[in-house]
């Protein structure tokens, strides 16, 4: 494999086998149980342009989802009696105009519902009620920090993104959010700045709460700690820096079985703007459809419980998920 890519390349090619892995452990193939999470993309326009994202969001982005879809959508939710939690996602998910749709009709259904927010969302022409209504709501807040200090946000995410983050971040605290006994989450994501594993999730959620709370009068639930996976955007900065085959090297060598029965693909649908179907986020991005023997959208479904059992597609980026102590949109997954 080359070390080094023209960017205009959409993605690096993976030159590893994360299927031939699980076999030689005896644990493959990968296939998931039932879908009890409703993952929804709901496009990739957002208000940053973060230097590691993977769907490779940014204020250009005209990918977006249609009030049509989001309605099919909320017809397979009542259908779905197993689906217990739904995780909007984007882009910034806020700047969609099916967002609160989505989110009072998943509420009326009892579910969970989760907010992955950037925080500088809420500073947007339109969004000034937004803390409100995700507390209204009861809206699981899970929030992007990719520090505790201004110099990498800000390298990170932008100029002026950490002060705004952490404006958000005392607005929501107001409202009550991540203060035991208040029902409202607040959850931090963490993920490094370059090519390396993210560091203990236990040790660095405490220098997190202290600098936080400390700092800025602060407090949230939990952190997460996310590998930055080796595709769209961060991909190519790995092929520029030449640094492609060193991660690729770190992720294999660094892969945990023991994170695989947790993996999210497990319990989890993905669905992009467009109403396709995949088995994760991730594989959305690398535009890596469901295996062929299960149906492709939601248009070919009448249930989510139609994709219970299916084998789960897998490439080489599968690593960044069972690396170290394992990574999922909920965090560490393996001690």
């Amino acid at each position: 494999m080359p070390s080094s890519l023209p960017l205009a390349d959409p993605v690096p090619r993976f030159g590893v086998s994360f299927d031939d892995a699980l076999h030689e452990r005896g644990i493959g193939p990968l296939t998931a149980g039932a879908v009890t999470t409703l993952q929804i993309n709901v496009g990739k326009l957002c208000n940053q342009a973060c230097h590691h994202c993977h769907v490779e969001a940014g204020p250009r982005r005209t990918e977006i989802m249609t009030a049509e879809v989001a309605e099919r959508l909320i017809a397979l939710m009542h259908a779905s009696p197993a689906i217990t939690t739904v995780d909007i996602t984007g882009g910034a998910p806020e700047l969609n105009a099916s967002f609160r749709r989505l989110v009072t009709a998943a509420r009326q259904g009892a579910r969970e519902v989760i907010d992955r927010c950037n925080l500088t969302v809420m500073f947007e022409p339109g969004q000034e009620d937004l803390p409100d209504f995700l507390a209204e709501n009861r809206v699981h807040v899970i929030a992007s920090l990719p520090c505790y200090g201004p110099r990498n946000v800000d390298e990170q995410r932008g100029k002026g993104v950490f002060d705004k983050s952490i404006a958000a971040l005392q607005r929501l605290d107001q409202l009550g959010y991540g203060r035991p006994g208040s029902g409202l989450a607040l959850d931090l994501v963490y993920n490094p700045l370059g090519a390396h594993l993210p560091p203990s999730q236990e040790r660095l959620e405490a220098d997190y709460k202290q600098r936080l709370a400390d700092d800025h009068g602060i407090v949230f639930n939990r952190l997460y700690t996310i590998t930055n996976m080796p595709i769209r955007r961060f991909a190519h900065q790995l092929a520029r820096d030449g640094k492609w085959d060193a991660y690729m090297r770190l992720l294999v060598e660094s892969f945990n079985p023991a994170a695989v029965p947790g993996l999210m693909c497990r319990s989890q649908i993905s669905v992009g703007h467009d109403g396709k179907l995949y088995d994760c986020d991730f594989n959305q991005m690398l535009d890596m459809e469901l295996l062929s023997e299960a149906p492709p959208t939601i248009w070919d479904i009448d249930s989510f419980a139609t994709l219970h059992h299916r084998r789960i597609a897998t490439d080489g980026h599968c690593f960044g998920c069972t690396a170290g102590a394992g990574s999922s949109c909920g965090g560490a997954l393996a001690g």
